[in-house]
């Protein structure tokens, strides 16, 4: 702002607020009051602020008020819609109950295959499965109570079995994650490795809670598929570790040399277990290595077993984790009886130590090795 537009500013205050002079006669006595044009400004501003505040709270409570009518207003929306639609399924179970009873058993039909094909036995939080629903059943007579309560265990379950899927699939996509896989990728390679006739299962239920059921335990049952194909259990009882990976003094001529696997100490003749399930993609002798196998364990992934003295496997041979595949022997490269295992992605050799470490608990099989 200008001088000159301040100076016509108070030159304006001025006039509106000149000072103001009083006289005041009080027991006898004459005492003069002046007020002055600051004073009566501040007294001015001051009134006026008061004033608007006083409007800013009046415009907040109506504001506060509306927003309380509006939330009330919506409240009883909902409550009226939730009775229109217990209102409306009371109704179409007493007009409809065949229909009722055709919907609640294919539910439960779906349930059970899915149960069946990718949880196999129920977890303990989900033991009470709901009674069956037949249409013999309701031929005696109309049974709104009862199908209510059906239904009511039936959307219990799917929500009790979803939490369990999706938890199971977090444990294993971050074991899957911790050596170093993308468990994305895994998913992938498993919905690539199907095929078969066409058998319907049937029309699944439109409830989209039971949609997003059956996706879980599909995503669950390909994360415990790769699981599976992930070298986690040990390769033989063995006495020790004689060799890690990494660089080391060769053990023939002492120079430095890149160590390609993990070396297992043991006796001629004891059992070489596959680290996991796969498919024997080499059997028989390689430089170095001896009598040697190999397993694909897809992924990439391909675990090594080599300098056995007696091969076990047959070339293609399906195998799973703790299948005998060979015994511990010295051919090849070797100082003494040992197995040296190797685990390889896309044929790049990585350390197999935390492939052996990582979750064993998350594995769903016990592959311990006895005798």
């Amino acid at each position: 702002m200008s001088i000159v537009t301040s100076q016509k500013v108070l030159a304006r205050l001025r006039r509106w607020f000149p000072t103001r002079e009083f006289f005041m006669r009080s027991d006898g006595r004459v005492r003069f009051v002046r007020v002055s044009t600051r004073t009566q400004i501040v007294a001015a501003g001051s009134v006026a602020a008061l004033l608007l505040l006083v409007w800013i709270g009046v415009l907040g409570w109506a504001l506060v008020a509306q927003l309380v009518a509006g939330s009330q207003r919506a409240q009883l929306a909902q409550r009226e819609a939730a009775v229109a639609q217990a209102e409306a399924k009371v109704a179409r179970y007493r007009n409809g109950i065949g229909g009722v009873a055709q919907e609640l058993e294919r539910r439960q039909d779906y349930l059970d295959k899915m149960i069946e094909s990718h949880v196999g036995e129920l977890p303990a939080a989900a033991s009470a499965t709901p009674e069956k629903v037949s249409l013999s059943n309701s031929a005696a007579g109309p049974d709104a109570a009862r199908f209510a309560r059906i239904e009511a265990r039936q959307l219990a379950l799917i929500d009790t079995l979803t939490k369990y899927a999706d938890a199971r699939t977090a444990r294993a996509e971050t074991a899957i994650r911790r050596v170093g896989l993308n468990p994305a990728m895994i998913a992938a390679a498993d919905r690539k490795a199907m095929g078969g006739p066409l058998i319907r299962a049937g029309t699944a239920p439109s409830d989209p809670r039971f949609a997003a059921f059956g996706r879980s335990l599909e995503r669950m049952t390909a994360m415990q598929n790769g699981l599976a194909r992930i070298p986690n259990t040990l390769p033989a009882s063995l006495e020790y570790i004689s060799s890690g990976f990494g660089y080391r003094a060769d053990p023939f001529d002492g120079s430095a040399a890149f160590h390609a696997g993990l070396d297992f100490r043991g006796p001629v003749g004891a059992p070489i277990f596959a680290a996991a399930a796969g498919s024997v993609s080499f059997t028989g002798v390689r430089q170095g290595y001896g009598n040697c196998v190999e397993i694909s364990h897809g992924n990439g992934l391909m675990t090594r077993y080599a300098h056995m003295s007696r091969i076990g496997a047959k070339l293609g041979q399906k195998v799973d984790a703790g299948a005998v595949i060979g015994q511990i022997g010295s051919t090849g490269r070797s100082t003494g009886p040992h197995l040296h295992f190797e685990v390889r992605i896309n044929d790049r050799p990585v350390n197999p130590r935390p492939f052996l470490e990582a979750n064993r608990d998350v594995f769903q099989q016990d592959h311990t090795h006895r005798g």
